[in-house]
């Protein structure tokens, strides 16, 4: 296999354009083996095959910083940057390779990814970098057309092309259609135009335009316009021209030899660059090239069907949570979904099928989902925003300083809130509860199962003020659900079990935990207490002082870092209160959580019941010791 023979991205330009083909081939059909069996983005890497190779074979890597948006499509790269071996089949699993960039990994991987519309403010800074240092490396962008929707990359574009940095953005289209036509035609004027002689004849008919009396300079102005002309008419880079920076495309993605005389050809503009792309999401496979989407991150699949090789036995939580809205907005007409790009994801799709004129998906742009529902609720509906827990933190700003401060009765749903598994740590959502907490006006809260997720929701909706509703990934302990829903008051926890010896404060996923592992103490001969706190903000103060008043050591249980979380609530408030009680945190250290298996991720940090008991038996030994 040629594959075999690819070490690092200099072994490329040994090979001819046929070649380069037959690798485009094996490529395929090593990320369709090793996604079949561990998930992973599958169609973002299918797509972009030949435009990373172009990338590598034209550019000199790692010299040459080559920084790809999100980083799901960065699987072909790391396979031509000597990962190709038994590393690779180790992607995304506990101890493996990470899905995404990651700079401890591979010199490589010059910037560290997870979250999209990063890549050309980081191009920016190392082009800057570079100047500083009067080095001549080049400096390379790749991002996709979904990450232009974030406002972070139209702030780079705008300053990169304000100073005239030498830098390329790649463009990778993978919405847009390319006709044979169009593009064979924009293809042959892109390779015309980044041609050096093109650009130099130019240069001489401008310069002896200008230099004929009288008319010399209108004649120029007037070729300029006609250029401009046809600019508009046949090329789609007129914005980012405005912008600064020098557009050429679109090209054909999957052309290996265009693009690369392209890249070829731009390394002697001394200023910034776009090239745009066209390529197919999915590329190759035929599941995925008829249903990107559920290709764009799937799990474990059979590679002959691309059907999963686990199916569903349950509902998750984000079925119920998309169930249930859409109850209590056919009850409900002020009701409305927004999401981020994360319709199918958050179940905001499936709202949309029932209430298309009700659901807005805004792309990959937080802030503006988090003002926009804002002013939706000033204006007397009911917005229900549905992102990721780890996507919030992009819309903090808005959701203080908008939202909040106004009192804004927008419910913030937020999905895969604590550890998500494979896609490591940007995506775990173990944040939320720290930077949420301390928000005045929002209410707080977290189902411990999916019969408390609908009557969370029902109730965020009934009051009439910010709330941000966190729950899992995947599916719950499987509680039966109603379309009658029950109402829960602001800061009003549930006390399942009274006891002397400690009592067990459990909030959101961990209920379930503290259940089985309170059950265990029980059988060691304690007497422990059991509370769904419910919420983090308000804090149910008058459990709190029963709790602390009738018990001899009190447990904070949570899937959130320690640091600032509902432990820390509880703390602090007893500290106020002049309490004095041996007190125990439980919860995700305050460090980065790699990528694997939720389940191995909760052993290995003792969040499971086992290293839950382990801790609370070794405080229970040392509170007896010390009385």
């Amino acid at each position: 296999m040629l594959l075999n023979s690819i070490h690092e991205p200099k072994d490329l330009r040994k090979l001819s354009a046929d070649q380069l083909k037959q690798l485009a081939a094996e490529i395929r059909q090593r990320l369709i083996r090793v996604t079949s069996e561990n998930g992973g983005h599958l169609a973002p890497n299918l797509g972009a095959v030949e435009l990373t190779l172009a990338l590598h074979a034209a550019f000199n890597a790692p010299e040459d910083k080559i920084v790809w948006d999100v980083g799901h499509q960065s699987y072909v790269h790391k396979l031509l940057t000597g990962r190709n071996d038994a590393f690779f089949d180790t992607l995304r699993t506990y101890h493996g390779m990470s899905g995404f960039p990651k700079r401890a990994e591979s010199p490589y991987d010059t910037f560290g990814t997870g979250h999209a519309s990063t890549s050309v403010s980081a191009a920016t800074g190392f082009a800057l970098a570079r100047d500083l240092r009067q080095e001549k490396n080049e400096v390379i962008a790749v991002i996709g057309d979904g990450a232009l929707t974030g406002g972070e990359v139209f702030e780079a574009l705008n300053y990169a092309g304000h100073l005239q940095l030498n830098m390329k953005v790649i463009l990778n289209d993978n919405e847009m259609s390319i006709d044979a036509n169009v593009g064979g035609l924009a293809d042959h004027l892109t390779r015309l135009r980044s041609d050096p002689g093109y650009q130099r004849a130019k240069e001489d008919l401008d310069n002896f335009l200008n230099r004929i009396p009288t008319v010399g300079s209108r004649m120029a102005d007037m070729a300029d316009r006609l250029k401009d002309t046809m600019k508009y008419m046949l090329v789609a880079g007129s914005f980012f021209e405005e912008l600064g920076f020098k557009y050429y495309g679109p090209i054909n993605g999957h052309d290996i030899s265009a693009m690369r005389q392209v890249f070829e050809n731009t390394k002697g503009l001394r200023r910034p660059v776009l090239v745009h792309v066209i390529t197919k999401k999915g590329k190759g496979y035929g599941p995925a090239e008829k249903n990107p989407d559920k290709f764009h991150g799937t799990g474990p699949f059979c590679v002959k069907t691309g059907q999963p090789k686990k199916q569903k036995t349950q509902p998750t939580y984000t079925d119920v949570f998309a169930d249930t809205l859409i109850t209590l907005a056919k009850r409900n007409d002020r009701i409305c979904a927004i999401t981020a790009a994360m319709g199918s994801g958050t179940g905001v799709a499936k709202f949309n099928q029932v209430f298309p004129d009700r659901a807005f998906d805004v792309g990959i742009a937080e802030g503006h989902a988090t003002t926009m529902a804002t002013a939706l609720a000033l204006e007397g509906m009911q917005p229900v925003l549905a992102l990721y827990s780890s996507f919030m933190q992009r819309g903090f700003d808005q959701l203080i300083h908008d939202c909040a401060l106004q009192k804004a009765p927008v419910v913030f749903a937020l999905d895969r809130a604590g550890l998500v598994g494979e896609d490591g740590p940007t995506h775990h959502g173990v944040f939320d509860l720290s930077y949420l907490r301390l928000i005045p006006n929002l209410t707080v809260m977290a189902p411990k199962d999916e019969r408390e997720l609908q009557n969370m929701l029902y109730s965020a909706v009934e009051y009439g003020a910010p709330v941000a509703l966190r729950y899992p990934r995947g599916a719950g302990p499987g509680a039966a659900t109603s379309d009658i829903f029950d109402y829960i008051p602001p800061g009003k926890s549930e006390i399942l079990a009274r006891g002397k010896d400690l009592t067990l404060l459990a909030v959101g996923s961990m209920v379930t935990t503290a259940q089985a592992a309170a059950d265990r103490l029980r059988e060691q001969g304690y007497e422990v207490g059991l509370v769904n706190a419910r919420f983090v903000s308000p804090l149910d103060t008058t459990m709190l002082e029963a709790v602390f008043r009738e018990t001899d050591l009190v447990v904070t249980l949570e899937e959130n870092v320690l640091a600032g979380g509902f432990g820390s609530a509880v703390s602090e408030w007893a500290a106020d209160q002049d309490l004095v009680k041996p007190m125990l945190r439980i919860g995700i250290p305050n460090a980065f959580i790699e990528a694997g298996n939720v389940n191995l991720l909760k052993e290995s940090i003792q969040l499971d019941v086992d290293g839950v008991v382990a801790q609370i038996s070794a405080r229970l030994k040392g509170c007896r010791a010390d009385g």
